[in-house]
């Protein structure tokens, strides 16, 4: 049946894989928001001096309300930062506050990944609202062609998400080495850093590594519909 299939056996790990990362992801940020920097600046002054190092003085940095709801927006210019790592003078809240310098920096370099992934988003924003019904409406009425429609769809969201990881791996990258350039972290606080960026990269693993065994699901199920035709 298509409701389930062999490969929901590593589906469901992957799953349990994505509940662990964003349960330490928080843990990691909640433990490391207690741990102040040595240098004593904040997101926003890291952020700021980090931005301004790099020629991008223009780039304004704006509070915004939530936890982890920090992001560069490439459309306006502008890097958000969550008002914990906007005011608090954590490890936590540089490390975020420069990862997403990070992105503003790709942005001005035209890093490759970054400009691949721009370019899939309209795309992207498409199919990943229109693959779900494809894909269910093909299954549900055994109409081949609309499965093998909402797998191209379902591909390209998976795409989109694959291009995201080395974007994510590069401006976390980018952050640290100016963190410790710059005088934000000592090299031993370098150690807590890593592991703030690296706990909420591995979400990003987690969500893409579920995308891509339920694409090979679907491809699999598709083909051997197919050959039973």
């Amino acid at each position: 049946m298509w409701w389930f299939h062999p490969v929901d056996l590593l589906i469901i790990p992957a799953f349990l894989l994505s509940l662990w990362a964003q349960f330490r992801v928080n843990g990691t940020f909640n433990k490391f928001s207690e741990v102040p920097a040595a240098s004593g600046m904040t997101g926003y002054e890291a952020a700021r001096r980090m931005l301004d190092h790099n020629g991008l003085h223009d780039i304004p940095i704006e509070p915004v309300p939530g936890k982890l709801s920090d992001h560069y927006d490439p459309i306006h210019r502008v890097v958000r930062l969550s008002e914990p790592v906007y005011y608090e003078n954590s490890i936590s809240a540089i490390s975020v506050a420069c990862h997403e310098v990070g992105h503003a920096i790709q942005h001005k370099q035209n890093y490759p990944m970054l400009v691949l992934r721009h370019r899939m988003f309209p795309v992207v924003n498409i199919a990943s609202g229109i693959a779900p019904f494809l894909l269910i409406a093909g299954f549900l009425f055994q109409f081949a062609g609309l499965i093998g429609l909402g797998i191209v769809f379902f591909a390209a969201v998976v795409a989109f998400q694959l291009v995201t990881l080395p974007v994510e791996f590069n401006a976390s990258n980018r952050a640290r080495k100016i963190m410790v350039m710059e005088g934000f972290i000592t090299q031993q606080e370098g150690k807590g850093v890593g592991k703030v960026l690296n706990a909420a990269a591995l979400t990003y693993v987690a969500a893409a590594l579920i995308s891509l065994l339920e694409l090979v699901k679907y491809v699999m199920i598709f083909t051997s519909s197919s050959r039973e035709e």
